[in-house]
């Protein structure tokens, strides 16, 4: 009884449907479908990439604006001091020419 089942099981398995082989002109077309797929998905991160770039270019260029008008305002604020400490030193030559 259990060769018939071993049997019956070995025959079941065996009953499988099995794909038949694509022809090449078939496997062409499918390789040609995955090429267009995978250049399509390239041409969007591409794209993508260069939105990214221009965003970056934006930055950089933002970036350097800033750092022009803070120099412009450090030149300002270094002439401040300078004029401050030239006060300074005024007062100073006042505060030690009075008397007492």
């Amino acid at each position: 009884m259990t060769s018939d089942s071993n049997l019956l099981d070995s025959t079941e398995s065996a009953a499988e449907i099995l794909p038949f082989p694509p022809s090449p002109e078939r496997r062409l077309r499918v390789a040609l479908r995955k090429l267009d797929q995978a250049l399509a998905e390239q041409r969007e991160a591409i794209a993508a990439f260069r939105t990214q770039m221009t965003a970056l270019g934006g930055a950089m260029a933002g970036l350097g604006e800033s750092a022009i008008a803070l120099h412009a305002q450090l030149d300002d604020a270094a002439e401040e001091a300078e004029r401050a400490k030239a006060a300074a030193a005024r007062l100073k030559a006042t505060a030690d020419a009075m008397p007492g």
